[in-house]
């Protein structure tokens, strides 16, 4: 090989690592000033990836549907990130008062994913002509909430489980997993499920995939817990690689649950439910905030935290390690759906698409599944409003288009990114203004500050 040659094999890898670097650099340096802007960082992402797409300067080309397989791994892994982080930060027991509140996020994850999914493909079918189970395949790949790109609504302070950032933490960690019997059911009515599952009976498969996912990944949490605090507590181990312990806890759960055909997004999410679970018991529901304080002082060092500080260090350990693996996903999520964009363009038919889910079906969704609820009226509008898609989308996206080949993939694939660009756009320009606006609120009710959450 000349030495022209080889410059001419190495020019494309060397100038997306290029770009990898400058962009990674650019979120550092810009990371402070973007925690400032009136809007969601994700928003200036998106325009990123459009300008390297095709549409803008062409450094990089994505072909979705053949390269379907490759981004349903690196979807899935950013969305399994994002639900053990979700479950981690929900610290309020399943019994006592806190019960009360596990209601909100049971209600939205659920009851509102069944009312969102068949009302949306009804009026997709009725309104653009699409046979039904296309629409249900359309409806059922946009109805999850996004759990990577809805960090401004979510859980800020873990002492202090606000009712409407509690509600809509857990609803984007129930309902990517609610959304998967809805997908294999649009692809059982295109016929082409075979390749995915051997599903004879319907109901069985969503009966047994919803218990044995949470079931798995509920038993990986909480054994894999108690035998780390076991030696920290009674042999006095300290393992110093605590934040590798995310990452083993989502592989054995997620792994384990798809082997018994359960769902393992539902496992994920129960997994940091657990471990979080464990570490509230443990700690006898001390505020992890003293706590955490506490080992810090004790020496900023693992080996020198006092055994009953231990649950907590290591439950926010790995807490903090995955925020920062969930700012990576994030960025680089954001940037793909920009590049896909400059792939297939904005579409009309997605632009009409999004209005009728975010001003209709979710508000009636979110109306009908809060029903006896009690939920605050202003409550109900904001959780009405927010629901963000995002990556959880792009990866049912991904998904189907492995299995489903057929002339409707570049339509559907043109809707949904459009609908996920719109949805990055409109909720980053409110998601700020209209926090910051509902805890002003909050704070004046109660008359006075919040712990745990600033004020801006």
């Amino acid at each position: 090989m000349t030495c022209h040659d080889r410059r001419a094999h190495i020019d494309i890898p060397t100038v997306y690592f290029l770009i990898a670097g400058i962009l990674l650099m650019f979120m550092v340096f810009l990371e402070s000033v973007l925690e400032r802007l009136p809007f969601n960082a994700a928003m200036l992402y998106l325009p990123i990836g459009w300008l390297l797409g095709p549409a803008g300067i062409g450094l990089i080309h994505i072909d979705l549907r053949s390269h379907a397989d490759a981004l349903t791994v690196i979807t899935r892994v950013a969305l399994l990130l994002s639900l053990f982080t979700v479950g981690l930060k929900l610290r309020v027991a399943f019994r006592g008062e806190g019960s009360r509140l596990w209601w909100l996020p049971l209600r939205l994850g659920v009851v509102s994913m069944l009312i969102t999914v068949p009302l949306l493909a009804i009026c997709i079918a009725f309104l653009f002509g699409l046979p039904f189970a296309v629409a249900l395949l359309l409806a059922a790949i946009l109805a999850p909430t996004d759990p990577v790109l809805a960090s401004d609504v979510q859980i800020k302070n873990v002492d202090d489980p606000d009712q409407l950032r509690f509600g809509l933490s857990g609803e984007g960690g129930l309902n990517d997993g609610s959304a998967f019997p809805f997908v294999i059911l649009a692809l059982m009515l295109l016929g082409v499920t075979d390749e995915i599952a051997q599903v004879d009976h319907f109901g069985w498969f969503v009966a047994w995939g919803v218990v044995a996912g949470i079931g798995c990944g509920a038993l990986a949490g909480w054994a894999l817990s108690r035998m780390v605090l076991f030696a920290r507590q009674r042999f006095g181990l300290a393992l110093g690689m605590e934040e590798f312990m995310a990452i083993g806890i989502i592989m054995l759960s997620y792994g384990v649950a798809e082997l018994i055909h359960g769902i393992g997004f539902l496992s994920v999410f129960a997994a940091g439910l657990a471990m979080r679970q464990v570490e509230s018991a443990s700690s006898g529901d001390k505020p992890a905030g003293e706590l955490i304080a506490a080992a810090q002082d004790s020496g900023k060092n693992a080996a020198a935290v006092h055994p009953e500080q231990a649950p907590v260090y290591l439950t926010e350990t790995v807490l903090g390690f995955n925020q920062q693996l969930e700012h990576f996903a994030e960025f680089f999520m954001v940037l793909l759906i920009g590049i896909l964009l400059s792939e297939y363009g904005l579409s009309g038919e997605g632009v009409l698409i999004a209005g009728l889910l975010f001003f209709i079906v979710r508000p009636i969704a979110v109306a009908l599944g809060l029903l006896g609820s009690g939920t605050e009226t202003s409550h109900r509008w904001l959780i009405a409003w927010f629901g963000i898609r995002g990556v959880g989308s792009l990866y049912y996206l991904c998904f189907v288009l492995q299995f489903w080949h057929d002339k409707l993939n570049a339509r559907i694939a043109q809707d949904v990114l459009t609908v996920l660009a719109l949805s990055i756009l409109l909720h980053g320009i409110s998601s700020t203004p209209l926090m910051h606006l509902y805890w002003r609120k909050r704070v004046a009710a109660k008359g006075g500050a919040q712990s745990g959450e600033e004020v801006k």
